[in-house]
C-alpha cells in the first residue's frame, strides 16, 4: 500500500490542461473529470500492484467515463504520477518522463 502520492511536474500539467479543456465546454464536465482522477488515485493507492504494467516500471490507471490513464510509478511508500495521459492521443510522449 503506497502512502503517499506525488505528481510530476508535467504530470500536474497534464491534468490542469484537461480540467480546463472539460471546464470550457461544461462544469459538470470538469467536476466529473476531476471525481474520476480522486477515484482512480484512490484504487492505486489501496493497491498499486494489480495495475497493468506499462513503459519503464510504470503502471497505469484508467479513468472510469472519462479517455484517459493515470501513469504512475511504485516507489517503496509512495506512487509517483508521471501522466495523466489520453488514452488516444501521443501515445508514449510521457516517456521521456521516467
Amino acid at each position: 500500500m503506497a502512502k503517499t502520492i506525488e505528481y510530476l511536474r508535467g504530470a500536474r500539467a497534464d491534468f490542469d490542461e484537461s480540467f480546463d479543456w472539460y471546464a470550457k465546454r461544461s462544469v459538470g464536465a470538469a467536476i466529473g473529470f476531476a471525481s474520476a482522477v480522486d477515484e482512480a488515485i484512490d484504487k492505486i493507492v489501496a493497491n498499486p500492484h494489480q495495475f497493468p504494467s506499462t513503459f519503464a516500471d510504470c503502471r497505469y490507471c484508467a479513468l472510469n467515463r472519462y479517455p484517459f490513464r493515470i501513469v504512475f510509478r511504485k516507489e517503496m511508500d509512495r506512487c509517483i504520477i508521471v501522466a495523466l495521459a489520453h488514452a488516444k492521443r501521443r501515445p508514449g510522449y510521457w516517456h521521456r518522463r521516467t
